[in-house]
């Protein structure tokens, strides 16, 4: 074997030579890909906000001396680092796709995919959290409610009730909750609706449920209060594809949705007043429809406080609808048995401010809450 000799002399073999070489190389690519992705992070146009995971990205910290000294600059540097990071999204697919296929984890940051089917676990069951849910809806009819006003609750399932049994993942028992939260209201009259939900009711990378396929759920919360609803609807698709925000949090490369929505005589006729922004608004936003968030599209999304009326109402009634996210999509549907109805989002707009806008007299009101929302019920007002 051919030997040769070292910077100081001493003799080494062909194939320690060869491995040294090797080391060489392997420490230039690895600086090169340093050095590159340092500059890549320094040059590189830097995003305020992401679209897939729908959050605002960590901006870079003020450096200075109060910052440094108590560490905040650090750890906001380590934030902004992660979040800016060249080409972020398709490392977080390989991360997704390894977690999941060579490490067999059953989640990637809280969701997991079960048949195609995305959903967050969503356990255990914080029966404070309900208290406080039902402390905050009694408040509202202390003060603004008579005996002339029927209260009606209803609970809706999150996605996680039809997929965590098939897929082994933990749930809370949904039929419990629903009971504990309808023994803490017993003000209302309670009107189940998760018998007639599916897997199928929900889109697949998104939380809400699909309009198109909750006619049913709107039919029965009517019939409970009182009135009818007319079922002479048309479906129309959206052209451009639906990802949803379980999509991006979860950094997995699944087929999108279609985003449907249902038109009619009645639908058409009604005329929305956004109180937020003291404007005039449609019952479907086209342009929010094409933007970042396009379930957004009904009544524009989570506003404050909405009043929907409708001038063809065969009926004087008028709703009260205290909700969520997942009551932009039904109040379409129940705008037919109502020549008005108030959407209040509680979460965005404080219960004390209610009695400057909302009428109470004459009125149902409702108060249709998600479990994703009752679980964590910090964000209502």
């Amino acid at each position: 074997m051919k030997e040769h000799t070292d910077a100081n002399g001493n003799k080494i073999s062909g194939m320690d030579a060869g491995a040294n070489k090797k080391d060489v190389v392997l420490c230039a690519v690895f600086l090169c890909m340093l050095a590159g992705g340092f500059l890549l992070c320094l040059f590189l146009p830097k995003e305020r906000y992401s679209e897939s995971e729908r959050r605002r990205l960590a901006p870079m910290p003020v450096l200075s001396a109060e910052n440094v000294w108590s560490g905040r600059f650090m750890s906001g540097f380590e934030d902004y680092a992660a979040d800016a990071f060249p080409f972020r999204d398709v490392f977080r697919e390989m991360k997704a796709l390894s977690a999941r296929n060579v490490f067999f984890r059953r989640d990637n940051n809280g969701i997991y995919e079960s048949e195609g089917f995305l959903a967050a676990m969503e356990y255990p069951m914080d029966r404070d959290s309900l208290v406080r849910a039902a402390e905050r809806f009694r408040l509202v009819c202390g003060k603004y409610l008579t005996d002339e006003n029927k209260v009606y609750l209803s609970v809706i399932p999150d996605k996680n009730c039809f997929l965590a049994g098939e897929s082994g993942h933990l749930s809370m028992d949904y039929a419990d909750f629903e009971k504990q939260m309808a023994d803490l209201a017993d003000f209302a009259e309670y009107i189940p609706v998760s018998d007639l939900l599916e897997r199928d009711d929900y889109y697949r990378t998104d939380t809400h449920w699909r309009q198109e396929r909750i006619a049913d759920v709107a039919d029965r919360l009517a019939r409970a209060m009182g009135t009818e609803l007319t079922q002479d609807y048309e479906i129309r698709t959206l052209e451009q594809d639906f990802y949803g925000v379980y999509h991006g949090q979860a950094a997995l490369p699944l087929a999108p949705d279609r985003l449907r929505y249902v038109v009619g005589e009645d639908i058409s006729a009604c005329e929305v007043y956004d109180w937020q922004n003291g404007k005039e608004i449609p019952v479907y936003d086209m342009e929010k429809a094409a933007g970042w968030d396009p379930y957004e599209m009904f009544l524009s999304g989570s506003l404050s406080l909405l009043t929907v009326t409708n001038p063809n109402a065969r009926t004087d009634k008028k709703l009260v609808l205290f909700r969520d996210s997942f009551g932009s999509s039904i109040a379409p549907l129940l705008a037919g048995g109502y020549a008005q109805i108030t959407l209040v989002d509680i979460r965005y707009i404080h219960p004390e401010q209610l009695g400057r806008f909302v009428d109470f007299g004459n009125s149902d009101v409702l108060f249709l809450y998600s479990t994703l929302v009752l679980n964590h019920s910090g964000t209502l007002k």
